[in-house]
């Protein structure tokens, strides 16, 4: 047995050849990126949502309880967990159980059965949705049989939980512990009210498999990565950019081996990528050559063949970004608000901030410039309604006001799905507060034509050979982020000092800090929107004229 290769749940959902270089002996002295702030926030933040919700449970459970100390020895925990299991201990928390066929790992708690144990995740995300369907039990309620169907929430899709619930099965299943008439696992979320209940034997995955059964084969299929890559033999996993890369401590290893080959996924990433490479065309100027309104060689799933063409050949002209059209339009108005939204996670929307330009000689007495409506109450806190009912009614009162002034209205943002959330979730958190529109009006807006998603007027009349990122495209109009960290990473961590979340009273040059970032990206909105209703044709080079 290869005893050196051991692998957590973690590397289900992993690139592959993120597996290969982890356990490759060659690249242990490689440049690597330096460790990601913001996600060791999160690491931090989860561990401290597990132990809160450890301590919770066990003031509100009299049935028997296990702790096994996460600062032991892998052997000591793992002696421990034995031992609890052979008490029947009804929960266990922290358990190590016995490595298994390359597996090692456990769950955050074990809960007994009438025939074994089951495990349960705790995890800092939300696992739930409003709607109907899931199987749930309200916490403190940790027993599988007290499960039923919620007629108000619906299982929000997580597959790597599932696939971390398969992980454990299997540990279960090797140490002889295992529930045995069902495969039943558990997840409590973000908001620690209920558990809700997979069943793993279920055919709920893509062609009628189970989580079991696809579990199985990716770790079937990483296990031979790592092994191959231990042993030095031939790699069965290659560098191909996809979206895991950003975040990534191996990027700079990868990005040197693509572009060295100048490979084609640094402009079409995922399976049209690997399409593509199994088609001959595994460069980014073998792609460049081809005819763009000839026969395409590979099925397409995220892009179009002739869009594809014309990414490699900006990328190989070092363009950032080229016209799919020969005329730019974008909406203009002659009262403009650009908006942008500032959250925390899941846990709310802190800050809107808008920009308001009104158009010379338009008449109202407007006051432009930026404002923001912010609350430094830590999220999340009933405060978070009241800042955004003052966010809406300054609006509504300039869109009412530009209305009887017989005059057109725009609004605008960059990606309107993180604004959308938001604008529909503080409506159905915050009802009732003096001033929060009911949904129907916020309806109403969203689908105007008064709501402009700028990103997708990008999307439509650009190629992005580079990313469609606002701090990517704002750039080519001119436009540059007054702080060098600008990013929403690094808001993440300006917010926790704002408000105090790791103690304190809350730094006010952070808040600053977050306002300048949150007026320089509304900003960035209406210096993309003017530069697209002017310098962009004559600036950006016409696909057809590549």
């Amino acid at each position: 047995m290869d005893r050196e290769v051991l692998l957590d749940a973690g590397v289900l959902t992993r690139c592959r050849r993120r597996v290969h270089l982890d356990h490759d002996p060659t690249m242990r002295d490689a440049p690597v990126a330096p460790p990601d702030p913001a996600a060791e926030q999160r690491m931090a933040d989860a561990r401290e949502h597990r132990a809160r919700v450890a301590g919770e449970l066990r003031g509100s459970t009299e049935a028997s309880w296990a702790v096994i100390p996460a600062e032991l020895s892998a052997a000591e925990r793992v002696r421990l967990t034995l031992a609890a299991l052979d008490e029947r201990v009804a929960y266990i928390w922290g358990a190590l159980l016995p490595e298994d066929g390359g597996r090692r790992g456990g769950p955050e708690l074990l809960v007994r059965t009438d025939d074994g144990y089951v495990p349960v995740l705790v995890v800092r995300h939300r696992v739930t949705d409003p709607g109907q369907g899931a199987r749930t039990t309200t916490l403190p309620e940790l027993r599988p049989a007290r499960a039923e169907h919620d007629a108000r929430r619906k299982v929000r899709s997580h597959p790597r939980d599932q696939l971390r619930l398969a992980h454990v099965r299997r540990l279960l299943e090797a140490a002889g512990v295992a529930e045995r008439d069902r495969a039943l696992g558990g997840v409590i979320g973000l908001d620690a009210d209920v558990v809700v209940w997979f069943d793993l034997r279920a055919a709920t995955w893509p062609g009628g498999r189970s989580v079991l059964d696809e579990y199985d084969a990716r770790f079937a299929d990483r296990l031979a990565v790592a092994r191959a890559a231990v042993h030095g033999r031939e790699p069965l996993a290659e560098p191909s950019r996809i979206l895991e890369c950003k975040r990534c401590q191996w990027w700079p290893v990868c990005e040197a081996d693509l572009t060295r080959s100048r490979d084609v996924s640094l402009v079409v990433r995922g399976e049209d990528a690997a399409e593509l490479r199994r088609a001959g065309v595994a460069t980014v100027d073998a792609l460049a050559a081809l005819d763009p309104r000839g026969r395409s060689p590979i099925q397409w799933t995220g892009s179009a063949f002739a869009d594809a063409v014309v990414l490699a050949r900006a990328w190989r002209s070092d363009l950032t970004v080229v016209r799919r059209v020969e005329r730019v339009d974008v909406p203009r108005a002659d009262v403009e608000v650009d908006i942008d939204m500032e959250s925390f996670g899941d846990s709310g929307a802190y800050l809107w901030g808008c920009l308001l330009t009104v158009a010379e000689g338009a008449g109202l007495d407007l006051a432009p410039g930026y404002r923001a409506f912010a609350t430094w109450e830590p999220l999340p806190t009933p405060d978070e309604g009241n800042s955004f009912a003052r966010f809406w009614a300054w609006l509504s009162d300039v869109r009412a006001r530009t209305a009887a002034a017989g005059l057109t209205f725009r609004a605008y943002c960059y990606n309107a799905l993180a604004e959308n959330r938001w604008l529909y979730a503080s409506v159905e958190r915050f009802g009732g507060t003096d001033g929060v529109p009911d949904r129907e009006e916020v309806r109403a807006f969203v689908e105007s034509d008064e709501w402009v998603d700028l990103f997708r007027s990008v999307t439509e009349q650009f190629l992005c050979a580079r990313g469609k990122g606002l701090k990517v495209v704002a750039p080519v109009a001119g436009f540059a982020w007054r702080d060098p960290e600008a990013g929403g990473e690094a808001s993440m961590r300006w917010y926790r000092a704002a408000v105090g979340l790791d103690g304190g009273s809350g730094d006010a040059t952070q808040r600053e800090r977050l306002l300048r970032y949150n007026e320089d990206d509304v900003r960035a909105t209406r210096a993309l929107r003017e530069w697209m209703s002017g310098p962009a044709e004559h600036a950006v080079p016409y696909m057809g004229d590549l």
